[in-house]
């Protein structure tokens, strides 16, 4: 269905408008380093929770976790509870509060730069900057695939020209208006998904006949799951796979407490922690930020599953199976195209691409501060100025606009899903030690880090079948797709690395421990 291009254009050039007013008006405020990293800690609680929500949820949850649902069924609900108890009110009321007091203690201004002076460390503030340069521009391009996707979909545009367009916008206000720009933007977009996340829930059930009828014909479903997810453990839309099932596993270990539990340790969001001047901001933060994250997750969650009934009833198939050359990323999209009214067509579009530049945004304000501040000052040892910074951000939204070119399909929300999961493994563990130790270990930290990040990579290589199979190094080097059998290759490597690096963490504090109470001139290993 085309959209109407008069209605798209003016709705478009008023949206682009507000985000170029507002990313003026960054930076016009951002008059030095301070400002452009860390909003010079002034940001109000309502631009925090927005800009935080707006952040975290992006077209890796409408989209790719949308599809995800479309697939796999309601049980990614359990999803949206982690996000909400762990996402944001942990996040908030217990992490947030210790990571602004301390980061303006310190003077933090980046994640890793919260690192490596809560531990004294270049090397840890380098490595976390390095970890962050590595694995975040895989995020980055999912989310550019999305959008870029949403927007070939409904423009019948070339794919190359909405990928370019979609990226450059975006880079031209991070590059010039640093955080501050950033943040306004957000909840400016924040504010667009919510009106655009409602209205879809709203249409989708008065679609379907309401909550109760639409239910209860995704119940009914459960009987045409196709036969190859039937054979993996899945029992229907309406309920949860079969328990140790390879879905079950999926379900669980990757998408939900890959994301669930690695909301924590993201930079783009930790950072946001340090852009408010006291606690009580963070207290109001919450208000605004729960149910924000309420409903951008539980819709969701809630229409991905049942696009289902309307593709069954509409055309006698599944949603799997009305997705284009079978990439469960083009299920909403094709769902909003086929079902929706032109005029919601061209409101969700732009809910849309707000969403996937307020969290593009975030991660190019990340990558290019980690290149260009943190492991530009420890290995050129000089202060980096706001130039070298903003080359940084340039050179790392590059990297990722060409990553989106080789990306395969289906890909949204499992790219969302890795990073998250190796931030949980990698800087977990060591940012809590951070954060709620008096005397830290650096051993500790140290160790962990390393663990962390070595065994997610090792699992991911060789373990994890989705994406060993993809990399290929485990076939090359040994034959097989996966060197473990059943049911370790659809375990998530969040589920072996975290722990793992948790004891890694452990053992250098006892060492440390060790070292600080052994009589003056023992010996020690």
């Amino acid at each position: 269905m085309a959209v109407d291009t008069l209605t798209f254009a003016l709705v478009t050039v008023v949206y682009l408008l507000l985000v170029i007013g507002l990313g003026y008006l960054g930076y016009r405020r951002t008059r030095g380093s301070d400002d452009y990293m860390v909003a010079g800690r002034r940001i109000h609680p309502v631009v925090l929770a927005l800009s935080y929500g707006a952040t975290f949820i992006s077209t890796s949850a409408i989209i790719g976790f949308g599809g995800a649902a479309a697939q796999l069924g309601m049980g990614l609900m359990w999803l949206t509870v982690l996000c909400i108890g762990v996402g944001v009110l942990i996040a908030f009321v217990v992490f947030g509060k210790r990571t602004r007091r301390i980061g303006q203690r310190v003077g933090a201004v980046t994640f890793p730069d919260l690192i490596g002076k809560c531990y004294g460390s270049p090397f840890l503030q380098t490595f976390t900057g390095i970890l962050i340069v590595v694995g975040m521009p895989l995020y980055t391009a999912a989310i550019l695939i999305g959008g870029a996707q949403f927007i070939t979909s409904t423009l019948q545009i070339p794919y190359d020209t909405a990928l370019l367009a979609f990226a450059a916008v975006v880079a031209l206000y991070v590059v010039v208006g640093g955080l501050i720009a950033v943040m306004y933007t957000d909840a400016l977009q924040g504010a667009i998904m919510l009106v655009g996340m409602t209205i879809l829930l709203l249409l989708t059930y008065t679609l379907l006949g309401g909550v109760i009828n639409a239910h209860m014909a995704l119940d009914a479903l459960s009987s045409q799951v196709p036969s190859a997810l039937a054979a993996a453990g899945m029992t229907g839309w309406a309920s949860m796979p079969e328990l140790g099932s390879p879905i079950w596993y999926t379900l669980i270990t990757t998408l939900v407490l890959g994301v669930g539990i690695g909301v924590l340790a993201q930079p783009q969001l930790v950072v946001r922690f340090m852009t408010v001047k006291d606690s009580r901001a963070l207290n109001r933060a919450v208000l605004v930020g729960g149910p924000f994250i309420l409903m951008m997750t539980g819709v969701a969650f809630t229409v991905g599953p049942l696009t289902n009934v309307y593709f069954y009833q509409t055309a006698g198939v599944t949603a799997v199976e009305a997705a284009t050359n079978g990439n469960i990323d083009t299920i909403i999209p094709n769902y909003i195209n086929a079902a929706m009214p032109d005029l919601f067509v061209v409101v969700f579009m732009l809910a849309l691409l707000a969403a996937a530049m307020s969290t593009l945004s975030s991660l190019f304000h990340t990558m290019g501060t980690s290149l260009g501040y943190d492991i530009w000052q420890h290995t050129r040892r000089e202060k980096p100025s706001m130039r070298t910074i903003q080359l940084g951000t340039i050179a790392m939204i590059v990297v990722s606009v060409l990553l989106a070119y080789v990306m395969p399909g289906s890909i949204i929300a499992r790219a969302t899903a890795m990073f998250m999961g190796l931030g949980a493994a990698a800087f977990l563990p060591a940012y809590v030690q951070a954060l709620f130790s008096e005397r830290p270990s650096l051993r500790g930290a140290k160790y962990s880090l390393i663990t962390g990040a070595v065994v997610w990579f090792v699992w991911t290589a060789f373990v994890h079948v989705k994406e060993s199979a993809v990399l290929g190094l485990s076939q090359f080097l040994f034959g097989v797709e996966s060197l473990l059998p059943m049911p370790w290759p659809v375990v998530d490597p969040l589920v072996i690395a975290l722990p793992l690096s948790t004891a890694a963490l452990a053992v250098g504090w006892l060492i440390d421990r060790s070292l600080a109470t052994a009589p003056e001139g023992a010996s020690t290993p």
